[in-house]
């Protein structure tokens, strides 16, 4: 089966649907929020044909103290395994799922309403076999040795804290003609700073910040660059999300789905990034450890 993106939000419910319905013997996965109960029938479902279903589950989430513990207990009355992430990062904010070693999911978006409804999300797909892999280790170093870095990560993954600064910093310094984000937690004052430097240098930058996808919620995050290679998932460019929470994202270089990302931005509203990068500037001194998951519940 070929790789997909899935852009669309009435296309998102149904593709996490259908992974696990994939799952014959194993399936593990994140989660941060989930309130849709489609979802979670489906889990309980796939506990129930015998597929061994563990979630690792973010031990904070600002407005979902209560409902992550009633979470936890519902799955776990399902017979799913449920680990609670208790390594050295603040938060456990990625997004991803992987079914019987095969085939994975990374993302943007939570599995909640709000996020398969009316939210600017990106999803991949993935049967790559180094991908899948690297996730399954992941989750299992994790749940059992969160202290303990991976050393084998695929060169697909940007995996975070441990390499999400490091590699968006050289994808976007590599730039030679463009770059364009969407990401309404541009606040990090060095990513602030180079995107400046590459504007100043004749680089082409847009940046869409909240409200800039209509009629869609700003939610997601995507990095384009020189309309060639491209990085969706749970990251933002905030000092937060850099530096001190576990967050995954993927690196797409297939020219179909670059296309299909270069045409998404090509239906957004021309932006003066200029003007949002000196925004930013001023703003960054009065953000603090908020990210877009924090603002509200999604």
């Amino acid at each position: 089966m070929n790789d997909r993106l899935v852009l669309s939000p009435g296309e998102r419910r149904d593709a996490v649907i259908s992974l696990i319905r994939s799952a014959e013997r194993r399936l593990v996965l994140s989660v941060f929020r989930c309130d849709d109960f489609p979802v979670l029938d489906e889990l309980a479902a796939a506990v129930r044909r015998n597929v061994e279903v563990r979630t690792l589950i973010t031990q904070r989430a600002r407005g979902w103290k209560r409902r992550l513990k009633e979470l936890a207990a519902l799955l776990e009355s399902t017979g799913a395994h449920v680990h609670r992430y208790s390594g050295p990062v603040q938060k456990y904010h990625a997004k991803y799922m992987v079914a019987d070693d095969k085939v994975a999911l990374i993302g943007s978006l939570n599995f909640t309403r709000k996020c398969f409804e009316n939210t600017c999300d990106f999803m991949l797909i993935t049967h790559q076999p180094d991908v899948v892999s690297s996730l399954n280790g992941l989750f299992d170093s994790d749940c059992h040795t969160p202290e303990t870095p991976m050393t084998e990560i695929s060169d697909s993954l940007i995996i975070g804290p441990d390499h999400s600064r490091a590699c968006l910093t050289r994808l976007i310094e590599n730039a030679r003609e463009s770059v364009h984000i969407i990401d309404h937690r541009v606040t990090d004052p060095a990513m602030i700073g180079l995107l400046q430097e590459k504007a100043n240098g004749g680089i082409a930058v847009q940046v869409f910040g909240r409200g800039d996808v209509p009629p869609l919620e700003s939610h997601g995050k995507m990095l384009v660059v020189d309309k060639a290679q491209a990085v969706i998932g749970s990251i933002a460019l905030s000092s937060q999300s850099l530096d001190l929470r576990r967050e995954v994202a993927v690196i797409v270089r297939d020219t179909e789905m670059i296309s299909e990302l270069n045409s998404f931005i090509a239906m957004l509203p021309v932006k003066d990034s200029a003007v949002y990068i000196a925004k930013a500037v001023e703003e960054v001194e009065e953000v603090d450890d908020e990210d877009e998951d924090d603002e509200e519940p999604i």
